[in-house]
């Protein structure tokens, strides 16, 4: 599942509202195209660097953050750049060019298919 957000001179800009790639895990096995889906997104959290990097922009004031921002992880400013264009076409995190900067935003439609996925198996347990 590739859902790479484009960058833009425009504010940030909600997207259509985004349905869970796939059903709850407590609903019905997944077949082979969702569960490929949902890998992709978790995939892209499953490194400690993405996860301190969506942390801090989800975590920073008014929930956007320019890379100037986040870069202090403990890794070069090219490995941040990576990891956060790793993140955008997973599409957990929406951007912006401002000037020279670029912004970036959780997006919080994809966060919520993402819970949906696991919230139902986790509330049966």
């Amino acid at each position: 599942m590739n859902r790479m957000r484009a960058l833009s001179t425009t504010p940030f800009v909600d997207g259509p509202a985004v349905e869970s790639c796939c059903p709850p895990l407590s609903e019905r096995p997944l077949s082979s195209d969702e569960a490929e889906a949902a890998a992709q997104l978790f995939k892209a959290l499953g490194d400690p660097i993405r996860l301190r990097l969506l942390s801090a922009i989800a975590s920073h004031k008014d929930g956007e953050a320019c890379v100037c921002d986040v870069s202090d992880v403990g890794v070069s400013q090219p490995t941040v750049s990576h990891h956060l264009r790793r993140l955008r076409e997973a599409g957990l995190l929406i951007s912006e060019r401002r000037g020279t900067w670029i912004y970036y935003r959780v997006d919080p439609a994809t966060l919520a298919a993402m819970g949906r996925i696991l919230s139902a198996a986790s509330a049966e347990a």
